[in-house]
């Protein structure tokens, strides 16, 4: 599912970020809080973070790429939940050290900080 999921992903790429190029910010931010409410309403019975992480809107998400890196940090800063998987699949990175792991807070301070210092606003 992941290797199909990633196929997909990169065959659209070019064509979803000429999308979001048109979107304004205004759409783009109004796009990206539609998603995130379904995701949200249809996955949080879900105990695993792979079955929450593999939700289509949390995939559509994904694929809107760096441009909403920042919606991502301010949610994650004002309700932190599971956006670890979407953040490091948009910018490669992890700043979440291992003894951070599995401990929600430590991990969304770890991302908003890593933002922070890569010029990310929000």
């Amino acid at each position: 599912v992941v290797v199909l999921q990633i196929a997909y992903s990169q065959k659209h790429d070019n064509f979803m970020a000429e999308m979001i190029a048109n979107l304004s910010k205004l759409e783009l931010e109004a796009e990206f809080n539609n998603l995130a409410e379904e995701w949200r309403a249809e996955t949080g019975m879900l105990s695993l973070v792979t079955q929450k992480s593999m939700h289509p809107a949390y995939q559509k998400i994904i694929s809107m790429g760096r441009p909403v890196v920042p919606l991502i940090l301010r949610d994650l800063e004002q309700k932190p939940d599971h956006w670890f998987w979407a953040l490091r699949a948009i910018t490669g990175d992890n700043p979440v050290e291992s003894q951070q792991r599995s401990q929600m807070k430590l991990m969304a301070q770890a991302w908003i900080q890593w933002g922070k210092e890569n010029g990310y606003e929000w």
